[in-house]
């Protein structure tokens, strides 16, 4: 199946560049449907106790990531928004902070999905101003604002963050003992995520950041079983009630994609190009399955596709360049990569790694063909100066030549570790 999709892709891509459509979400200026209309009426009454407050605000948020899901357009997206700010407004006067902040942290999963991280941020920070949310829920809005920072490269940033939260947490008394282990698990899990970003892997925690630890020190067998316990955890758990806990890249179909995508990074790794083909095809099924398609999520798992095919050529001494070159191109057209005389290299750019990444592995085939060389060095060069990653340069990412030092992508944060 993989086969037939990186053929189709290839093909696609070298016959025209297509570029994805952005997903807008305006605050203002269109008609609501006569759906969004009935369902802002049957959420619309002001409402006083907390667990009704509660129970209102779930259904809201189900109802309203479903209908934005559903057809994965701006317009929608736009309209579930509206869902939600109508929420907060009779939620708010009712004066039910923590259903006031689960529907901020939907606000920010909705914003994150379509595009628009800063206001995906500011929804997130908003949060932390109610001083009566509870800890569960701050912890959630912190856990978002670190995943969103490290997206953005802001990677400092994060690592105060998770910090702060982990330094909160050690000195709450908020709530029993149980429930507070569940909270340092989770700030353990950013700290230990936001130190892998800075390359600090004698630090990195928790399951799927214990794995991708692994994973990048060359204990793969350890890496495959912790990826492995991930996915059986997050596809047994129904996560339609609980959605609103976690938020923007941090959410549980997030997760999953992550563990899926790095285990069959790990399978290609190891040579057993079957099973990676497998896993990455499920992960590019479920990334277009949540996000729709076009999306950056989508170039993403096709860049981890295109490093699966360069390595099984190397290593069956096989050939594979134009499919190779297809799923870079389309990756790169979905990741918005800029011009190669842009700019924007040295400017803030999201996705940085993973662009220089496809970036320098389109240059290695571009470079072997003597009437493409040139194009080739200019790419190559311009994904040199990209490249940021502390750990590794870019030549040992797309070589893998230390056996202990590979790399791995995670999906969530769209970051090399």
């Amino acid at each position: 199946m993989l086969r037939l999709f990186a053929k189709r892709e290839a093909s696609r891509a070298l016959c025209y560049s297509q570029k994805p459509i952005s997903i807008v979400v305006p605050t203002v200026g269109y008609r609501s449907s006569n759906k969004v209309a009935l369902a802002m009426r049957s959420f619309g009454t002001i409402v006083e106790d907390e667990t009704h407050c509660k129970n209102v605000a779930r259904q809201m948020i189900q109802y309203a990531l479903g209908f934005a899901r559903s057809q994965k357009s701006g317009e929608k997206y736009s309209q579930a928004l509206m869902i939600l700010e109508q929420g907060i407004n009779n939620l708010h006067v009712g004066n039910s902070t923590d259903s006031t902040a689960m529907l901020l942290l939907a606000m920010s999963t909705l914003l994150y999905e379509s595009g628009d991280l800063q206001d995906a941020m500011e929804k997130l920070k908003m949060v932390h101003q109610l001083d009566n949310a509870s800890l569960a829920l701050k912890v959630a809005a912190w856990e978002g604002l670190i995943g969103l920072n490290l997206e953005t490269g802001q990677d400092i940033t994060s690592s105060v963050l998770a910090n702060d939260c982990f330094q909160l947490l050690n000195t709450s008394s908020e709530g029993n003992s149980s429930s507070l282990n569940v909270l340092l698990s989770r700030a353990k899990a950013m700290q230990g995520l936001t130190q892998l970003a800075l390359g600090q892997l004698e630090s990195g925690n928790t399951t799927l950041c214990q794995g991708e630890l692994s994973h990048a020190t060359g204990n793969l067998s350890l890496a495959k079983d912790l990826y492995q316990k991930v996915i059986n955890l997050h596809e047994k758990e129904d996560v339609s009630g609980n959605s609103f806990l976690p938020s923007a890249n941090m959410i549980s179909e997030e997760v999953l994609l992550g563990a899926t995508c790095a285990l069959g990074q790990l399978f290609s790794l190891s040579g057993n190009f079957s099973e990676a083909e497998e896993m990455l095809t499920k992960a590019l099924t479920k990334a277009e399955s949540h996000f729709g398609s076009p999306h950056p999520k989508i170039g993403v798992i096709l860049t981890c596709i295109a490093m699966m095919y360069k390595r099984k050529a190397k290593l069956e001494a096989s050939s594979s360049i134009l499919i190779q070159e297809g799923l870079y191109r389309r990756a790169l057209d979905m990741l918005k990569a800029p011009a190669l005389d842009s700019e924007d290299s040295d400017r803030q750019l999201g996705k940085r790694d993973v662009i220089a990444l496809a970036r320098g592995g389109y240059a290695e085939i571009l470079c072997i063909q003597q009437n493409r060389k040139e194009e080739g060095d200019r790419m190559k060069k311009w994904a040199e100066a990209a490249w940021r990653n502390r750990r590794m340069s870019l030549a040992d990412a797309l070589e893998i030549s230390e056996p202990n030092k590979p790399a791995v992508i995670d999906t969530r944060i769209c970051r090399v570790l």
